[in-house]
Parts: structure tokens; C-alpha cells; sequence
């Protein structure tokens, strides 16, 4: 048996779900910031990037996409 993956196996990407507490969300100008309770870091989230809708304090979850000042939240979920 080959123990070399298939090339399908090579070129797939593997996406960690974060989850995380929205520390504050203006909905008028559609951003704000959500901790990482993992890290503790803090990621800027836009409302282009939201499955649900979202406000201060709420648990989510959300993957990490880079942006034009570093990685911002996306696909951000209420859990």
C-alpha cells in the first residue's frame, strides 16, 4: 500500500471553528470585536461577516479569514 496521500487529501484544508464572546458590536456601523476564549485575542468582525445577528456579550463561534489589517472573525454564529 502507498503511504503517500491522494491528491485530494494533499490540497484539503482543514478549518478550526473559534468560539468566542462578542466584547462589542455597533450596528450602526457594523463592526466590532469578539475575544477568543481560547487566546484571549481579539478579532475585528464586520456585519458582511455574520450568520446570525449579534450583540455585546453574546457567545459565538467563528472561523478566522485575513483581512486588509490582519485576520477578522467570519461566519460568526450565536452557539
Amino acid at each position: 500500500m502507498d503511504s503517500e496521500l491522494s491528491p485530494i487529501l494533499q490540497h484539503q484544508i482543514f478549518i478550526k471553528m473559534n468560539t468566542g464572546t462578542v466584547k462589542f458590536f455597533n450596528t450602526t456601523k457594523g463592526f466590532g470585536f469578539i475575544k477568543d476564549e481560547s487566546s484571549d485575542k481579539e478579532y475585528f468582525v464586520h456585519v458582511t461577516g455574520l450568520k446570525d445577528t449579534i450583540k455585546e456579550n453574546d457567545q459565538v463561534s467563528f472561523e478566522l479569514q485575513e483581512g486588509r489589517k490582519g485576520l477578522n472573525a467570519v461566519n460568526v454564529k450565536l452557539v
